[in-house]
């Protein structure tokens, strides 16, 4: 076990590009920018196995309202090593993309709780109609039926044992019942901000997990530290329509500040592979570079796709100019209450060994998709090492060729082994 300091707080950051920027990113203990002075703090700043640059831009010719949202989680499920990433497409509003933004990784965290032996494609599928179902009832609640595609990867560390390839299991965290429908009022107050007593001074800028600790009475108290703060330094994630300065991170008390927050290493184990887990609705995309060749991760569920069109006249729905009803470009997304009987939330799931071969990801809405093929979109940033300005040179290239769609392009880099 290593224990991150809770004050390990980076002063060198990434931040989102452009005018629409949810917060600062990319907030890792290992690209600290002072020396660590303890030995524990020595101990836990470990290099990431990955980096992450976002940019995204509203794309003000022809967009007046941005209805994308992202998020990336650092040493997620308490695994160092382990890795979330996800971008949201909203439509007919914003509301869908950014609840899930600020509350997707918490769904799917609480999916690797309750069923720890699931295999995580059954998971992300779970998580995903979870999700969606939720954003039905919310729609209902509140009278708005917008919708987002999605594209959520997740990093996994996993070790080969005689039954297979198993994850690790942080077992200072306990699961939260959200995939039992517990929990998620609590979980919308959190991240609405109607109970700023147990919110951190990141606001809704800021994302985590859920977390807690083997004693009752310590869970709570600790729980109740973490729902506030977004588990700030157990995992670093970016969400919400806040911007948020790093500056600003404060501990709620200074009762516990010299505790921190356990976070498994699992690089001491033998055997232990990196698996990229993805799944999508929708058209956002995900494309790997191995070796300089670009290969899709997800599938673009559009109209004018044969098999989706099948399964939506099948279900008594018609596709009219490659549109759902005439309506929706997409077949499946989250959200979309009033053509849920058509547009479902059901995720296309794919399952990758990295091995040195794999360089970086490219997660992006369609605004860049519909107008940079897959292996262009490799090409343009292979020979760019830093992921940050490697999103930007993607972004820009996307608005140079008159996207008329918002933008989001995350790129994560892959360390070498």
């Amino acid at each position: 076990m290593l224990i991150d300091s809770p004050n390990a707080r980076s002063k060198s950051v990434t931040v989102a590009d452009g005018p629409e920027t949810y917060g600062v990113l990319n907030r890792h203990p290992a690209v600290k920018g002072s020396t660590p002075t303890s030995t524990e703090e020595q101990v836990a700043v470990k290099l990431p196995t990955f980096r992450v640059g976002v940019s995204e831009d509203r794309n003000k010719r022809c967009r007046r309202t941005m209805e994308d949202a992202h998020s990336f989680v650092y040493d997620y499920a308490g695994i160092r090593g382990q890795g979330y990433f996800a971008v949201f497409d909203g439509h007919a509003g914003k509301h869908a993309a950014e609840w899930c933004g600020q509350n997707f990784h918490e769904y799917l965290l609480d999916a690797l709780l309750t069923y720890p032996d699931e295999p995580i494609p059954e998971l992300l599928n779970k998580t995903f109609l979870v999700v969606d179902s939720r954003l039905s009832h919310l729609a209902y609640r509140s009278r708005t039926h917008s919708g987002c595609t999605a594209v959520v990867a997740f990093l996994r560390m996993e070790h080969q044992t005689p039954q297979g390839r198993k994850g690790f299991l942080n077992q200072s965290l306990s699961a939260r019942g959200l995939m039992q429908g517990r929990g998620e009022d609590e979980l919308e107050a959190e991240t609405s901000g109607d109970v700023p007593s147990r919110r951190g001074s990141m606001g809704a800028g800021s994302s985590g997990g859920i977390g807690g600790a083997a004693s009752p009475s310590h869970e709570q108290s600790l729980r109740r530290k973490m729902s506030g703060r977004r588990i700030r330094d157990f995992v670093r994630g970016l969400t919400g329509s806040n911007k948020a300065d790093d500056s600003a991170v404060d501990d709620d008390d200074g009762s516990d500040s010299g505790r921190g927050v356990e976070t498994m290493d699992p690089k001491s184990e033998t055997g232990v592979r990196r698996v990229l887990y993805l799944a999508n609705v929708g058209d956002a995309r995900a494309v790997i570079s191995r070796g300089g060749q670009a290969v899709r991760l997800t599938y673009d569920h559009k109209g004018s796709d044969s098999q989706e069109a099948k399964r939506i006249t099948d279900a008594g729905g018609f596709v009219m100019n490659n549109r759902v009803n005439g309506v929706l470009a997409v077949t499946r997304s989250l959200g979309d209450a009033s053509m849920k009987e058509f547009v479902v939330g059901s995720p296309y799931t794919t399952e990758t060994v990295l091995d040195d071969e794999d360089e970086f990801l490219i997660v992006a809405c369609d605004g860049l998709w519909d107008v940079c093929e897959d292996q262009d979109a490799v090409d343009l940033v292979r020979g760019v090492e830093d992921p940050q300005e490697a999103s930007k040179k993607l972004l820009e290239h996307a608005l140079g060729n008159y996207s008329t769609d918002n933008l989001s392009v995350m790129v994560i880099r892959f360390s070498r082994k």
